[in-house]
């Protein structure tokens, strides 16, 4: 992939991060007032004094402040976590990694280097694009002569780091925002559940009998939204720490074959001689 397609989806990238946050706030809040808060959810077909005959009725009871938040949180943590799965899964390209770096391996090897270039083209993905610059860089290097063998080795080195550090900022986006959320679901149930303790002892706070209907939304609002911050945040712990495991994986793989081409060249280039048409 060129640097202006990369760029070209870095921004088509940003610009699904800004749709899918602003999108799903304006989701649930519609979700919020017209489903959630459905009169035929409550006792009476009143929203306000009646209690939740369902779950949708008690979800509303929640709160409008903080409900919709929490829920758009939980949605956004689908929608990245969706995304990103299609993402990594893309990068993984059409075969195994593993079984694609002991062919990589097998053609080094060999001094088959077209035949290497051929399994990266197989392979496509983060790991068969890094390699495939590599080896291009390889086989010019192998015919150029105006630098000497260790110039060689940077050089070939050199374009491993570049291709790629132009392929993990693809694989490591939005995993910010699933992190952010994490925190961010936990701290917004916490404010919810605070908002529904106050709205409890008030009724426990006014004179003669406590109000029942005030004290029981005021435990609806704050079990509610400490559900839903819980959930939220685990969901989202969960997802980035298998998406990171799995870039991990593929930075390994990186790692590993990028080596083995900087090792292949120096081991075999003899400066001054010209070696087999396989590496041509």
């Amino acid at each position: 992939m060129t640097n202006q397609a990369k760029s070209s989806s870095s921004q088509g990238s940003s610009l699904f991060t800004i749709i899918a946050i602003f999108g799903t706030a304006l989701v649930c809040y519609l979700l919020y007032f017209f489903v959630l808060g459905y009169e035929g959810n409550f006792e009476n077909n009143d929203p306000v004094k009646g209690h939740g005959l369902n779950l949708m009725g008690t979800i509303y009871k929640g709160g409008w402040l903080v409900v919709p938040i929490l829920m758009s949180c939980l949605l956004m943590v689908f929608i990245f976590s969706i995304e990103r799965t299609i993402t990594i899964i893309s990068a993984y390209g059409s075969g195994s990694v593993n079984a694609f770096v002991r062919k990589i391996k097998v053609k080094l090897l060999e001094n088959d280097i077209n035949g290497a270039i051929d399994e990266c083209d197989l392979q496509k993905g983060s790991v068969g694009n890094v390699v495939y610059a590599a080896l291009q860089k390889y086989k010019q290097m192998w015919n150029d002569r105006s630098l000497n063998k260790e110039q060689k080795v940077l050089a070939i080195q050199k374009e491993l780091e570049e291709a790629t550090a132009l392929e993990l900022p693809m694989l490591e986006k939005n995993l910010t925002v699933l992190a952010t959320l994490a925190s961010v679901s936990t701290l917004f149930g916490l404010l919810g559940t605070v908002f529904g303790m106050i709205t409890a002892f008030s009724a426990l706070a006014t004179a003669g009998t406590p109000d029942p209907v005030t004290l029981a939304n005021g435990i609806s609002e704050a079990l509610i939204n400490t559900a839903f911050g819980i959930s939220a945040s685990a969901i989202a712990i969960i997802a980035y720490n298998i998406f990171t495991s799995k870039i991990d994986s593929l930075t390994y793989s990186i790692d590993e074959v990028g080596f083995t081409i900087a090792q292949n060249f120096s081991t075999n280039y003899k400066e001054g001689v010209k070696e087999t048409a396989s590496v041509l």
